[in-house]
């Protein structure tokens, strides 16, 4: 006889990142105990209210929290914004931005713009070196 096969588990840190949830802002019996992957999924499919609290109105992660204001990590970062923020003070921000939140908004979307005209340029390039020679006769 096999012995029994263990059930893998993750951290509470690497489910909440797998869940897009701020860690301390979870209730203690998630942050004290190991995740099962089985355990993992039943959250994703049937989330459990605070869960669900927690996804709508934060507090959010850094990932999270930068996407929603439509910045990088880095953005962040340069404009020191180091604790987290909930669904209300991003809307605060959001309504009435400050000129560090439109300047990072800037730079993200020149950023996106760049990787964008490269990525087609890349495309192009491939297509072209993919191409049958043309028959010339």
């Amino acid at each position: 006889m096999r012995p029994e096969k263990k059930s893998q588990t993750m951290k509470p840190l690497t489910a909440a990142n797998k869940l897009g949830v701020y860690l301390p802002a979870a209730p203690e019996e998630f942050r004290s105990a190991p995740i099962s992957f089985a355990q993992l999924e039943a959250l994703r499919n049937d989330p459990p209210g605070w869960l669900t609290e927690l996804r709508r109105t934060g507090p959010f992660p850094r990932d999270v929290l930068a996407r929603k204001l439509g910045v990088s990590n880095a953005g962040l970062v340069r404009a020191r914004v180091s604790e987290t923020l909930t669904a209300e003070e991003i809307g605060a921000l959001l309504a009435d931005p400050p000129e560090w939140l439109l300047r990072e908004r800037a730079n993200y979307a020149a950023v996106r713009a760049e990787n964008a005209r490269i990525e087609a340029k890349e495309a192009e390039r491939r297509a072209a070196t993919n191409r049958p020679a043309k028959n010339r006769g």
